[in-house]
């Protein structure tokens, strides 16, 4: 063969040969594609010559296609392994099946026999792309006028057979290469197995249609598991290549879009994984150990790998995996791994097992299978023995085969599972071609001259078409873009409570799941799911505070105080007068409480008010029953009636105050809180006032003072009392009393504490502003009777009422401290209502013991001083006051100079 590469024309079909070459900057694969056709299509080249002892083929007037992966991938160097007996020789054995079964059915294609050239792709997608060039050897019209063989003679061209259609392949990787090639020449391609998404582009794989649904329904549908598995956490394992890697993509991106799905790891396995590298991948899972779910799209020895490194890892049952379609319901994955498997959930296409092919293939022998030629192969390796040939010597450790050996008899069988989907893909294929003769040849027999040749893109039309039930009886169909609908079986792998470990169905998956959950079980039988989680759910009262970047993750925070969730994310302050419930996801009432009879704040002031009242109506019993009597005319009778009234109200004040507060009750608090007091002590004041202005008047005439009759000293006393009266009716005028419900003031850290105070509606400022004209008198009081502390005590009450109005200054330079003190506690209700009802108390009794119950107990105990003194008058009273104070003085000078002098004894 000359050095110089042939030139080639496409057929009238195709157009140039050259459009090939132009394309090739499309993908990465067209400079092998070019060399390959170049080497292949030479006629002396010896690829050429050893091609076809690599296939099957079967005679007939349409021929179809068929890859499939008779061998595993071979080791380095080498492009086949060991013969693969399911997913090789049973896929095969059905395509045969599938074209026996439909050259005899009168009904398909009939007087049309359907022939096959059958591939071993080795499982590898190069030298896949090197046996599929068989098919387009028909679709090329070569030039050989100019080449001419080694020996000088013109080469020998066999005409090849024209494949109309192809069945295969199987991996994913290797139908996307054979696919860049089949469409250049038009062939359509149905796949019985090939998942990947990307085989869905309908752009770059037109001629590409399956039977199979793409990993796109399968990662929805896993999808759709996880999420009724209440898991919002998981990683991702992938075989790399196109199955692998597809899978996962369209896993993440289909999560993505549907949302409140994580991924915590994505990770690949390589090609070929070097020592320790599924450790590694262990470990690296570990890096989020709250991501318990593995999604793995891998294949069989990955997967069992993958395991294996989880057992050495003392990790099992703890990863609970999702497996795809290549897991499926097979045992060969978890071979001696199964309690690592235990609980993974698997999702495989819905299929049947075909009765009629398990009939046709345990019946295969050696004798009515000679036209598969890798049957042999597949006899040695399935019953453990060897075939005679000439010239190879037998292993002695291997029996020889008899050739009696029946399959399922002595050996173990069972149908593979893609099986049915080769069966279907034949169907489809023969159906199209069906209806394609009926529409172009009209009724006649055999195959037409307008299906010959057979036009590619119209059998593509065609088999876009097809809608018949298939071998197991559901629809076989394809959508726009060449795939089949979505319907998967979910299994789960359980050890327990079953006869016999193996894989359990526990729902479908058909555009939507079905999944049974009371049929799932765990690790040791455990039913409860277990968690995937980043972050488990927030208890109530806690809102999430989302981790960035990560929308599953989040940490809990509780809503503290008196927020309460308002959302998932958010917490809210509840309204003033509310609390949060208990679990702090809503908000209730504060509970409304007020000062009670029972309560021990109450009870004291009570008891003082109790005592004073019986003691003030004691004192006021006496005075009017002994009204004429000296000491009752001396104390000023009109004045101390006023005087005791006040006393009386000052006690009874104490009840309005514990009293439950309403319209009245507050109208009367702000009446009567400070005019008992004003009464007290303006009638006090009246009494000191007329003293002072006696003695001093004393000093300057003997003429006594105005208005210090009895009437005066009433009319003066009522005086001062109206100003306290008007204050208080414009203060209603101003502000009409009601109540109000203080919730600040019960409002401690605790919510559980909170309480609202029902009250009058008196501020503190208000409750002193009432008070405060008492204090102006209570003042005044105090120094007028500082003022008359030097008058005989014989002649006049200065001096007791100075000690009643020193002691009362005591008392309430005591309660301001402790009232305003107590502004900030979380019962300052209490406490001030106690302070101020027990300082309002002793005031009283202060005054009532100082001035009234001394002369009460002379009355009734020594009558015999309740006796008239003799007359003194005016002029006498003044006498005897400046004598005392000329006394006073000279003894203070006497006892500066150092003498003490004995005052005489001046009692009457």
């Amino acid at each position: 063969m000359t050095s110089h590469p042939p030139p080639f024309l496409l057929n009238h079909q195709v157009g140039m040969f050259r459009v090939l070459s132009w394309s090739s900057c499309q993908s990465t694969t067209w400079p092998l594609l070019l060399w390959i056709l170049w080497v292949w299509l030479s006629p002396c080249s010896s690829v050429h010559h050893h091609s076809h002892p690599h296939s099957i083929k079967i005679p007939g007037d349409i021929t179809l296609g068929g890859l499939f992966p008779v061998h595993s991938r071979g080791p380095a160097g080498v492009p086949c392994g060991e013969i693969k007996k399911e997913k090789g020789i049973h896929r095969m054995e059905a395509m045969l099946y599938a074209l026996d079964q439909i050259n005899s059915d009168p009904e398909l294609l009939p007087n049309i026999t359907l022939g096959a050239r059958i591939l071993d792709t080795c499982s590898r997608d190069t030298y896949a792309l090197e046996q599929s060039l068989t098919f387009v050897q028909a679709l090329i019209q070569k030039d050989t006028s100019d080449i001419r063989c080694s020996n000088g003679e013109q080469p020998i061209i066999r005409k090849p057979e024209r494949v109309v259609g192809v069945i295969g392949a199987s991996g994913s990787s290797v139908s996307i290469m054979v696919a860049n090639v089949l469409r250049l020449f038009e062939i359509p391609q149905i796949s019985y197995a090939s998942t990947a998404p990307e085989l869905s582009d309908n752009n770059r794989y037109d001629f590409f249609s399956r039977v199979v649904p793409p990993d796109s329904y399968q990662a929805q549908a896993m999808v759709d598991i996880v999420k009724a598995l209440g898991w919002n956490y998981v990683s991702t394992l992938a075989s790399e290549g196109n199955y692998g890697e597809s899978g996962v993509d369209a896993f993440i991106q289909i999560s993505r879009e549907a949302g409140g799905l994580c991924i915590a790891q994505s990770m690949k396995i390589p090609r070929e994984p070097k020592l320790g590298e599924f450790d590694k991948i262990i470990k690296r899972l570990m890096e989020t150990p709250n991501a318990r779910g593995v999604i793995i799209f891998a294949h069989e020895d990955d997967i069992k790998q993958v395991l294996e490194a989880a057992r050495k890892s003392n990790l099992t049952g703890h990863f609970k995996f999702v497996g795809s379609d290549s897991w499926g319901a097979k045992s060969s994955p978890i071979l001696d791994q199964e309690e690592v498997a235990e609980g993974a959930v698997t999702i495989l296409p819905k299929r049947a097992s075909i009765d009629g092919f398990d009939q046709y293939f345990i019946t295969r022998s050696l004798e009515n299978n000679r036209r598969n030629i890798w049957f042999a192969e597949f006899w040695e390796d399935d019953f453990r023995c060897k075939l005679t040939r000439p010239g190879i010597k037998i292993d002695p450790e291997k029996k020889k085969c008899t050739g009696e050996e029946r399959i399922k008899r002595d050996s173990h069988y069972e149908q593979e599972g893609k099986v049915q989907f080769v069966i279907d893909a034949v169907y489809a294929m023969a159906h199209a071609l069906h209806n394609m003769h009926q529409d172009l040849c009209l009724g006649a027999t055999g195959v037409c001259d307008k299906m010959d040749p057979v036009e590619g893109r119209l059998l593509l039309s065609y088999i876009r078409a097809v809608n018949f039930n298939g071998s197991a009886g559901t629809a076989v169909l394809f959508n726009e873009n060449g795939d089949a609908p979505g319907r998967y079986d979910i299994f789960q792998y359980q050890m327990t409570n079953t006869s016999s470990p193996g894989y359990r169905v526990i729902g479908q998956w058909t555009n939507n799941l079905r999944l049974n959950v009371e049929e799932m079980q765990w690790t040791g039988g455990n039913r409860q799911i277990p968690d995937s989680v980043c972050s488990f759910p927030c208890q109530p009262g806690e809102r999430k505070k989302m981790v960035k970047g990560v929308p599953c993750c989040w940490h809990c925070e509780l809503c503290d105080g008196y927020h309460f969730q308002a959302d998932e994310f958010n917490c809210e302050m509840c309204p003033f007068d509310m609390r949060p419930t208990l679990n702090r996801t809503a908000c209730r009432p504060t509970p409304i409480i007020k000062l009670e009879w029972h309560s021990p704040w109450a009870v004291i002031p009570l008891f003082l008010a109790i005592l004073g009242i019986l003691a003030t109506l004691s004192v006021i019993v006496t005075f009017i029953r002994f009204n004429d009597t000296p000491i009752v005319r001396a104390a000023g009778r009109e004045l101390s009636y006023v005087l005791l009234t006040g006393i009386f109200l000052i006690y009874f004040i104490t009840f309005l105050m514990i009293a439950e507060p309403g319209t009245v009750v507050c109208a009367f608090r702000r009446l009567l809180l400070g005019l008992g007091m004003s009464i007290t002590y303006s009638a006090m004041l009246t009494k000191t006032n007329r003293i002072y202005r006696i003695f001093e008047q004393g000093k300057k005439s003997v003429t006594p003072p105005k208005f210090i009759s009895p009437t005066s000293q009433v009319m003066i006393t009522f005086i001062l009392i109206s100003v306290q009266v008007v204050g208080v009716f414009v203060w209603f005028g101003v502000m009409p009393p009601h109540t109000t419900v203080d919730y600040e003031e019960q409002r401690p850290p605790n919510p559980e504490l909170a309480r609202g105070v029902l009250k009058c509606d008196m501020s503190d400022l208000s409750l002193i502003c009432c008070l405060s004209y008492s204090i102006v008198l209570m003042v005044t009081c105090t120094v007028y009777a500082v003022k008359s502390r030097g008058v005989p005590e014989t002649f006049n009450e200065a001096k007791p009422i100075g000690f009643t109005m020193y002691t009362t200054c005591i008392v309430w330079l005591a309660f301001v401290p402790i009232f305003f003190g107590t502004a900030q506690s979380t019962e300052k209700m209490f406490i001030q209502t106690t302070t101020l009802t027990v300082s309002m108390s002793l005031s009283a009794s202060v005054s009532l013991g100082m001035l009234y119950i001394p002369k009460v107990y002379v009355i009734i105990f020594h009558p015999e001083q309740n006796v008239q003194k003799r007359k003194r008058s005016f002029k006498a009273v003044v006498q005897a006051a400046t004598m005392s104070s000329r006394l006073s003085q000279k003894s203070i000078n006497d006892k500066q100079n150092g003498e003490t002098k004995i005052e005489p004894d001046r009692s009457q």
